[in-house]
């Protein structure tokens, strides 16, 4: 789910890949690659350069990276987690009408 927060961050803020990859420092298929979540680790390090480029807490995006063991929490994060992807897609396609 981090890549699917990753990449409506980016579209929420009307960024091209190609301008947020610029501003992180990678390249951009690099970018692509985290967004379509085929990159399986993203270092806290590109994490806190995202958050400052979006004026968002690093919390908020290392929330979708945490992994805890099998059981409740796991269920509760994993709702809420899903909730919250769900309402960036609501504002991002929102946005674009």
């Amino acid at each position: 789910m981090q890549h699917d927060a990753l990449r409506l961050v980016r579209v929420f803020h009307d960024m091209s890949q190609t301008e947020l990859a610029g501003r992180l420092g990678i390249s951009k298929s690099y970018l692509s690659e985290l967004e379509r979540g085929e990159k399986k680790k993203i270092t806290l390090d590109l994490l806190e350069r995202y958050a400052q480029i979006f004026n968002i807490p690093a919390s908020s995006l290392v929330f979708f990276a945490e992994r805890v063991d099998e059981g409740k929490t796991e269920h509760v994060r994993t709702a809420i987690a899903g909730k919250v992807v769900k309402m960036l897609e609501w504002m991002s396609a929102k946005d674009t009408v």
